[in-house]
C-alpha cells in the first residue's frame, strides 16, 4: 500500500472506480475529482491508501478524518477489503469507523458483517442516489434577464469561483483550487453551466462529470446565490447542462442529494426534473 501524492495518482484511483462501475455503484470519477481538488491543497490533507498488483491500482481507501471513511475493492481481490478496513482503523486511533454502504451492494454489506461492523441506526442522514435517463428532457425555462451558458475557462475562473462559495457560503473554494479542478480529468468546461445576471454577475452554476466509458453524467455540485433563490435559476442551469450532457452521446445522468428530512430541498428539485431514486447509503460502524 502507498499513499496517493500526485495527479497521476488520482488518475490511477479514477481508473479502478471507472473499470468497476455500475448502476450499483457508490462511486463516479466525477465525485473523486471534485472530492479531491475542490479545496487547496491545505485543505485536503486526509489520507487516501493505494492498495497495486503489477502497477494498477486494485482497491483504494479515503479517509475524510474524523468521520467520513470510503473504500473500492476490485473483486477479484476481496482479501483488500480487510486490509484497507485495519489501515481506517489505525487513521482513526481508537475512534469509531463510518464506513457508508448502498442498500445495493450486497457485497460490501457482507464484508463489513464479516468484519464486525454493524448497521449505526442513531445516524440519521443519508445519501439518495437518483437518476434519469437523458431521452425527453424538458426545456431550461430561464427567468428574464438571465443567460444560461457553459462557461468560458480561465476567463470565467473568478466568477465561477466566486458563485460556488457565495451560493454555499463557504471560502474553501478558491481561484487557485477551481483552476486545478479544470485541469483535471474528467473535467469539461461544455458541462460546466452558469446562469449569468444582466449585470455579469454569476447567479447559480451546475457542474456534470462525464464517465466517457459508460455514458454517465454525475450532476455534482448545483447552487444558487441567496439572493436569487425561488426564480427557477437552478432547475435551468441543470437542465441546460443536461441537454449538453446528452450532446456528448452520454444516455444517464445521475445525482445524489441527501434523501434525510434534515435538507429534503435538492431532492425536491431532482425528482422535479424527472429524477429517481434506486439507492440510499447505509452507515456502517466499526465494532
Amino acid at each position: 500500500m502507498r499513499e496517493l501524492t500526485k495527479p497521476a495518482d488520482l488518475r490511477a484511483m479514477q481508473g479502478l472506480t471507472q473499470r468497476l462501475w455500475s448502476p450499483r455503484s457508490a462511486h463516479h470519477v466525477g465525485d473523486l475529482a471534485w472530492g479531491r481538488l475542490m479545496y487547496p491543497p491545505e485543505l485536503t490533507r486526509w489520507p487516501i491508501g493505494l492498495w497495486e498488483d503489477g502497477g494498477r491500482v486494485v482497491a483504494w481507501g479515503w479517509a475524510n478524518l474524523p468521520w467520513d471513511f470510503r473504500l473500492l475493492v476490485d473483486p477479484g481481490y476481496p482479501e483488500l477489503t480487510g486490509e484497507v478496513l485495519r489501515w481506517f482503523t489505525d487513521l482513526a486511533d481508537g475512534q469509531p469507523v463510518t464506513v457508508p454502504a448502498l442498500d445495493v451492494e450486497k457485497g460490501l454489506q457482507s464484508e463489513l458483517d464479516r468484519y464486525g461492523y454493524f448497521r449505526d441506526s442513531k445516524q440519521k442522514a443519508f445519501f439518495a442516489y437518483h437518476r434519469r435517463s437523458l431521452k425527453q428532457l424538458p426545456d431550461p425555462v430561464v427567468p428574464d434577464g438571465f443567460l444560461v451558458r457553459a462557461v468560458s475557462g480561465e476567463a470565467d475562473l473568478v466568477r465561477r469561483a466566486a458563485v460556488h462559495r457565495r451560493s454555499w457560503n463557504s471560502t474553501k473554494v478558491t481561484e487557485e483550487s477551481y483552476r486545478a479542478l479544470m485541469a483535471a480529468w474528467p473535467y469539461r468546461a461544455d458541462l460546466d453551466w452558469v446562469a449569468e445576471g444582466p449585470d455579469g454577475e454569476f447567479a447559480a452554476s451546475c457542474l456534470i462529470w462525464l464517465d466517457d466509458l459508460h455514458g454517465v453524467g454525475l450532476i455534482e455540485p448545483v447552487g444558487t446565490v441567496p439572493e436569487f433563490r425561488r426564480m427557477g435559476l437552478s432547475r435551468a442551469v441543470c437542465l441546460a447542462a443536461l441537454h449538453a450532457l446528452r450532446d456528448t452521446g452520454a444516455t444517464t445522468a445521475i445525482v445524489y442529494p441527501r434523501g434525510d428530512s434534515g435538507y429534503p430541498i435538492p431532492q425536491v428539485l431532482y425528482r422535479g426534473m424527472g429524477f429517481r431514486r434506486y439507492a440510499r447509503t447505509i452507515p456502517y460502524r466499526s465494532p
